[in-house]
């Protein structure tokens, strides 16, 4: 697998990387941890280098996990986790990136993970209450105190993204992107271009709709968060099904998945973005890693975004879209 460098610094990756979280969170069932583990070990051989988690997946059990798949495997891999929530005693949660809880939960994640350093730091969310400039020089602290390599940020605009910079090179960015997501073209990637910032695309797949697999929100877990995805929803996705239709008629042209269609597409739209497809199967691990082989045209993927439009529905619900930044 080919390598990709996250922006203006020395930080490379393998140009696919895994998201963790569908292990332990959110996507029904957590997966068993001897098979998880497993998975993440063919990940690795497969060439996977750039292993994705955060504090909020579980929450805390998502790092445990990586951390034991990746014991004895540390100085071969990247380790990105996210910091910026705090949980009270009954279990609800809200956002904090102040100073003192940074410091503090810095090394927390660093236990749970098995490593003495974390090699991307990311604000999991914006905290309205705390100025990103005292964020960001918390972080540029953790640095000097080699606790972490490099900072990143998720779903912010380039106002903050600006401001942030000003005080510490800024890695990367993490964002949702795919071909049913295609709102950072707008603002977010000319403005992490100019400024020598890497792009990181969670859901590639569009929360797995891209891959064609689901047509039924019925089908899905009890617990599976997709169920309250506005996107997912009866009278919205009977209309989006209509626009995996046509990623469908280019994977049976090419003989391929329509997954593998999303990711090439999204591999082939700069060398500066590393999607991070998350699986609990070999089976979809293998084929995500496969797109990196696939060739796309330039007249495949101008029809491709010519004839998938805007999908119907927000991206998140009403909490989740309160959270996100476009400031």
């Amino acid at each position: 697998m080919q390598q990709r460098t996250l922006g203006n610094t020395k930080l490379t990756v393998s140009e696919l990387g895994f998201g963790c979280m569908g292990l332990t969170s959110y996507y029904g069932a957590p997966a068993d941890e001897d098979e998880a583990i497993r998975l993440i070990h063919r990940a690795i051989d497969l060439g996977v280098t750039f292993f994705d988690t955060a504090e909020a997946y579980g929450p805390y059990t998502n790092e445990k996990l990586v951390g034991r798949a990746l014991k004895g495997r540390r100085d071969s891999v990247v380790i990105a986790t996210k910091f910026a929530w705090e949980w009270s005693a009954d279990g609800e949660r809200h956002l904090n990136s102040r100073p003192d809880h940074i410091f503090k939960v810095v090394d927390e994640s660093l236990s749970r993970l098995g490593t003495d350093y974390i090699d991307l730091y990311y604000q999991h969310r914006l905290d309205p209450q705390v100025p990103i400039e005292e964020t960001v020089g918390a972080l540029a602290e953790l640095i000097k105190q080699g606790k972490i390599r490099y900072i990143g940020l998720s779903e912010v605009g380039p106002n903050t993204l600006r401001r942030a910079h000003a005080v510490h090179p800024i890695t990367a960015l993490q964002t949702e992107y795919s071909l049913w997501e295609r709102g950072p073209e707008a603002e977010i990637l000319p403005t992490v271009r100019e400024l020598g910032i890497g792009f990181v695309a969670y859901s590639p797949l569009g929360r797995g709709f891209l891959t064609g697999e689901i047509k039924n929100v019925q089908a899905l877990d009890a617990n599976d968060f997709r169920r309250s995805d506005p996107r997912f929803q009866e009278e919205n996705l009977d209309r989006n099904l209509k626009l995996v239709e046509q990623v469908e008629q280019l994977a049976r042209k090419k003989g391929v998945t329509p997954g593998q269609i999303a990711l090439a597409w999204l591999l082939h739209k700069g060398n500066d973005i590393v999607p991070i497809p998350g699986t609990k199967r070999v089976q979809y691990l293998e084929e995500n890693i496969a797109a990196t082989n696939i060739e796309l045209g330039a007249e495949e993927v101008a029809q491709l975004e010519a004839t998938i439009g805007k999908p119907v529905g927000a991206r998140y619900a009403e909490g989740g879209l309160r959270t996100i930044s476009r400031d």
